[in-house]
């Protein structure tokens, strides 16, 4: 059992895939590829692979300058899925509090539950706002949107917000507050926000032992405020049948790559001044002469993207081991991609996602409905 308080004791993971709405799709790192374009086809062909293959849930990103709109994606991903769970990305303060309820609610009646989403608190596109700021106006965000899906009136007197509202529309499937809440950051008023408001904290790519340290800390100031979290990973894979295939695998997704190319790739993202990101770098700075960080973890892709920026990188066995000791850790959720994304979809799911035990974690924070979930599945022929 995790040494760090979380929520779900039993040990068992939701794994989620990725889907490329940001324009992260490549069969080499810096080389554009035609047939590999943020798409609406070829993201939604990823969403449907992840769902046809029985991953609990998969990642909606959100970015401006590239790729498609989040929620509309998801809408039409509702009809589109059988039983994933969409993981949409919202970007706090790009719509009104309530009109955003709203369509989440609407998102979520669309799924039949299948919803969560990922608050993001970072600039947004074309203005700044000193972090401080950003993370007491996210906060607004979040209370209004409780308010909406939990009271009959939202009345809410802040400081970017002044609301008296009827909540009638903003109902959600969901019961016991709405979607869950995914969260991650590494500031100081981030982790406070998450401890305070979500679900579910994100970390990136770490040594075991600061992966344990940000768990720890988080956890205290969740337990500071009555809460007890769940913790989740956001990380690559490049899985190969033998080890020795695997790292050359990783060797040449670099091989062409131009580092000027790596640096205007992660500079076209809203969060690439975050400490988080800076902290994937001083990962990849610690590495060895190879890029690993530790036994398995690679730290190569962080060279040509911001955010996330390593990868476990083995065969099949290692692989399942690396994740079973994050999960032993106290990571109840994964959020995986490889490149480029559908095979390595196919390469995970038929190598890795029948050995790790799963678990649906609406269903065990009790948004999601028993009875809503089981029909859910036997539409899709799938049981977890």
């Amino acid at each position: 059992m995790s040494k760090i308080p979380i929520r779900t004791q039993e040990c068992r993971a939701e794994l989620a895939w990725f889907s490329a709405l940001c324009s992260d799709d490549y069969a080499l790192l810096g080389v554009p590829d035609e047939r590999l374009k943020s798409t609406y086809e070829h993201c939604k062909a990823i969403t449907q692979k992840a769902d046809h293959l029985g991953f609990q849930n998969i990642l909606l990103p959100s970015s401006y300058q590239v790729g498609q709109d989040t929620l509309s994606f998801a809408a039409a991903m509702a009809e589109q899925t059988k039983q994933i769970q969409l993981l949409a990305a919202v970007r706090c303060g790009e719509m009104h509090p309530p009109m955003l309820a709203r369509a989440i609610a609407t998102l979520d009646h669309m799924l039949k539950g299948r919803l969560a989403l990922n608050i993001i608190s970072s600039d947004l596109p074309g203005s700044q706002m000193p972090s401080p700021d950003r993370y007491r106006r996210s906060a607004e965000v979040i209370e209004i949107l409780r308010q909406a899906w939990t009271q009959k009136h939202i009345h809410f007197q802040g400081e970017f917000y002044q609301i008296d509202l009827d909540a009638l529309p903003a109902k959600p499937y969901q019961q016991e507050g709405g979607p869950l809440l995914y969260f991650g950051g590494y500031s100081k008023e981030a982790r406070a926000l998450c401890a305070r408001y979500c679900d579910v904290y994100l970390l990136w790519p770490d040594t075991l032992n600061g992966l344990q340290s940000s768990m720890m800390d988080v956890s205290q100031q969740a337990r500071a405020q009555g809460r007890v979290l769940d913790f989740g990973l956001r990380i690559h894979i490049i899985l190969r049948e033998t080890e020795a295939q695997a790292r050359e695998a990783a060797r040449h997704l670099i091989s062409k790559l131009e580092m000027s190319t790596g640096e205007k790739i992660k500079r076209r993202a809203q969060d690439h001044r975050s400490l988080g990101v800076y902290q994937q770098d001083a990962l990849r700075a610690s590495s060895d002469s190879e890029g690993y960080a530790e036994e398995y973890l690679w730290t190569g892709i962080g060279l040509a993207r911001s955010g996330c920026g390593a990868a476990i990188v083995g065969n099949p066995d290692q692989v399942i081991g690396k994740l079973k000791a994050y999960m032993q850790l106290g990571f109840r959720a994964f959020i995986l991609s490889g490149y480029p994304h559908l095979g390595a979809c196919d390469l995970f799911a038929r190598y890795v996602l029948p050995a790790l035990p799963t678990i649906r974690l609406a269903v065990a924070q009790k948004r999601l409905p028993e009875a809503s979930l089981n029909s859910n599945e036997r539409s899709s022929g799938r049981i977890d």
